[in-house]
């Protein structure tokens, strides 16, 4: 009989010699598969808009997957965009982020859909990412959500003639005409 660890640690992780992509949540390891060419152009064309305001005010940083964020010894994520302010810039290590970053941004795909919109959400929330969004390609939508004292909550839903705002980074504007292809 095939015995199974019952649940993973970070070192465990860290330890795997392979070129997949996973991520660990409650112990449990997923293999996460390479994003396609829509998810790979919506990453780029936010992460870009994000990057050039958060560089010219001079914010904190902005990262991309994969980049492993240590929410805690078995909570290890690769969100597809984060922001770190320069307030938390002490998090950040060469390797990973050692705790929760400012905003999550995740990029909706077939195979994930369901542990971004449920699982990881609820992990954020536990950990302290005081925003959250969730960009969901084939609606042509970002949902913004704003943590609260019982959880996330929405801030806005926007779609591709809409102009989207943040909470946390009051002046940015982003058109969502930008991001997604026509």
């Amino acid at each position: 009989m095939l015995k199974t660890k019952a649940k993973y640690t970070y070192d465990d992780y860290a330890a795997m010699d392979d070129d997949k992509r996973y991520e660990l949540i409650e112990g449990e390891l997923y293999m996460v598969p390479a994003p396609n060419f829509q998810h790979q152009t919506i990453s780029r064309d936010l992460g870009v808009v994000l990057w050039e305001f958060v560089k010219k005010n001079n914010l904190g940083t902005v990262l991309y997957a994969p980049f492993d964020v240590v929410l805690s010894e078995t909570d290890v994520v690769q969100p597809d965009i984060i922001f770190v302010s320069k307030e938390r810039m002490g998090l950040m290590t060469e390797k990973n982020l050692r705790g929760a970053p400012d905003l999550v941004i995740e990029i909706l795909s077939s195979t994930t859909k369901e542990r971004d919109k449920l699982v990881k959400k609820r992990l954020y929330g536990e950990y302290g990412v005081k925003e959250f969004w969730i960009v969901d390609p084939d609606k042509k939508a970002i949902e913004t959500m704003v943590l609260k004292e019982p959880g996330y909550e929405t801030d806005g839903i926007y779609f591709i003639d809409d102009e989207l705002t943040s909470p946390l980074l009051k002046g940015f504007r982003l058109y969502l005409k930008e991001v997604f292809l026509p």
